[in-house]
């Protein structure tokens, strides 16, 4: 596969996570006490949010690719 077309998908993916879901979610680990042997953390979940106007565009983007990397073979 060419370069053109794995993102071409990947932009395709993160356009309809965008319209699915209204962005990204991730977890991750803070510490909130860190004294010598004893560690407190807790886990917090963030989202990135996508506008459906980013996810429309990631979705044209990423049929020009796939469209541009499938004609380039």
């Amino acid at each position: 596969m060419k370069a053109a077309t794995i993102v071409g998908i990947l932009l395709i993916v993160l356009g309809i996570i965008g319209y699915a879901t209204g962005g990204l979610s991730f977890t991750h680990e803070k510490k909130v006490v860190d004294a010598g042997p004893i560690q407190i953390s807790r886990k917090t979940q963030d989202t990135l949010p996508l506008s459906p106007i980013l996810s429309t565009i990631a979705l044209i983007a990423g049929l020009g690719l796939v469209v541009v990397g499938a004609r380039s073979k």
